[in-house]
């Protein structure tokens, strides 16, 4: 869980090229913003997006979901439609930045785990792999995703630079009465209760805009190899 303050940002619905960009914008920004930002984000269109390392042309013949977006992170196919996604933002003096991504990759499903516990929902971290189709993030597991009756739900991937670390992640509901911004407040009660809204500025919507036009909307980027 998170140990200090830090900023709850709700975005709201984007098209894959500005989900994208905005959360690359956050992390080129934090050593201005110097706090962590947990945001919240929902899809216009019914998109996947496919890890920074992944090849197009395995990735187009995996889904029939369009537009594709290569993610900043790491990590396999994820289709956006009905998923709940987040990312997290930290600057490099956050202590999560000090730590393994394996450490890293398991405190922020803990975090989820402790969210759905809040709502009545019994999850469990993966101890294992289960292998399936190359590539799909929501196939099959990896060790440290989180499951719900052996099923995954929840996956993420991680990117560390110099100005911070980003870790975006997808949560696939299970078929419940659940709410998702009842999801969203328990992930912000079960972290910290020092939470404060946070508004972008001028500077995070130029610089937002201008990866969206010239990055994350360009097959020259997306189709790089």
């Amino acid at each position: 869980m998170l140990t200090d303050s830090a900023w709850r940002l709700d975005s709201g619905k984007g098209d894959s090229a500005q989900n994208m960009a905005l959360d690359e914008a956050l992390l080129e920004a934090m050593p201005r913003l110097g706090k962590p930002v947990l945001r919240f984000y929902g899809w216009t269109e019914r998109a996947a997006s496919f890890g920074y390392f992944q090849k197009y042309s395995e990735i187009e013949r995996l889904t029939l979901f369009r537009p594709l977006v290569r993610r900043p992170t790491g990590g396999g196919l994820v289709a956006h439609e009905a998923d709940w996604t987040y990312s997290l933002v930290l600057p490099t003096c956050h202590e999560w930045y000090a730590v393994t991504a394996t450490e890293s990759y398991i405190r922020v499903h803990e975090w989820i785990q402790a969210a759905f516990a809040k709502l009545k929902v019994p999850t469990e971290l993966a101890s294992c792999c289960r292998k399936a189709e190359p590539g799909q993030c929501f196939i099959g597991h990896e060790k440290f995703d989180l499951l719900w009756n052996g099923k995954k739900i929840a996956g993420a991937a991680q990117r560390r630079t110099r100005s911070g670390l980003l870790i975006q992640g997808s949560v696939q509901p299970p078929p419940l009465s659940l709410d998702r911004r009842q999801w969203q407040q328990g992930m912000c009660e079960v972290a910290t209760d020092q939470w404060q809204s946070f508004e972008l500025d001028h500077e995070l919507f130029a610089r937002t805009r201008e990866l969206a036009e010239r990055k994350y909307s360009q097959a020259s980027y997306n189709q790089k190899r």
